[in-house]
């Protein structure tokens, strides 16, 4: 299957792709920088394609640049967020990513994918936001509000958005994200088994959900 990532250069980014080409598919990652491109084991730039991944230099909250990468494919990931310290985002706001970047990316990776026609799109949020706001325990819910709460009100439009689409979508709701030591993750309509999981293993998640229709119009959380 021939998959785009969206926001491939981030931790679970980076992870999906690896998890994608283990499993065979043909994948285009969509980044800012083109030095990223040696991320993905290739040094070459926009619209080029190495041994193992095509990279396209883009940004995903510009229409043309998502037109572009979306053209050809057959499925959609997308994991946007704010790499910055989350303090120094709170007090400052991001220096180089829009405080909106989930909500506006993935209303422009939406609007594209209903143009070529692409059905199944797999987007990552946070676990606490749309059906799991209720089930996130208080001194999360404390920290959303004071340390994240742009972020969270952003992806909480971002969850919205994708909801009210037509298309084959499925959230996924992973707890805090580590890089520490690889584990398997638990898949569940709700219930949690821990507060933190690897970057990797959200990426295989992400990557197992590309080809399983069964949980299209779905939310998985992921622990």
């Amino acid at each position: 299957m021939k998959v785009l990532v969206i926001g491939a250069t981030g931790g679970s980014g980076r992870a999906a792709v690896s998890a994608l080409l283990d499993r065979g598919h043909d994948v285009t990652a969509l980044v800012r920088n083109p030095d990223t491109a040696e991320l993905f084991g290739t040094s070459d730039t926009a619209g080029s394609s190495g041994d193992r991944v095509t990279v396209v230099t883009g940004d995903a909250v510009r229409d043309s640049d998502v037109e572009r990468a979306v053209h050809g494919q057959e499925a959609v990931v997308v994991t946007l967020g704010i790499r910055e310290n989350p303090v120094r985002v709170r007090l400052r706001g991001p220096a180089r990513t829009p405080l909106d970047v989930r909500s506006r990316g993935t209303r422009t990776v939406v609007d594209a994918m209903r143009r070529h026609g692409v059905r199944r799109l797999i987007v990552q949020t946070s676990y606490g936001t749309g059906p799991t706001r209720d089930r996130l325990p208080a001194r999360y819910r404390l920290m959303f509000r004071a340390l994240l709460g742009p972020q969270i009100a952003d992806t909480e439009r971002q969850d919205a958005l994708v909801r009210s689409s037509d298309l084959d979508w499925t959230i996924v709701q992973p707890v805090n994200l580590t890089d520490g030591d690889d584990a398997e993750a638990t898949v569940s309509d709700g219930d949690v088994s821990s507060w933190a999981i690897p970057r990797r293993a959200v990426g295989r998640v992400l990557a197992d959900l590309v080809d399983r229709p069964e949980y299209a119009r779905a939310t998985v959380a992921v622990s």
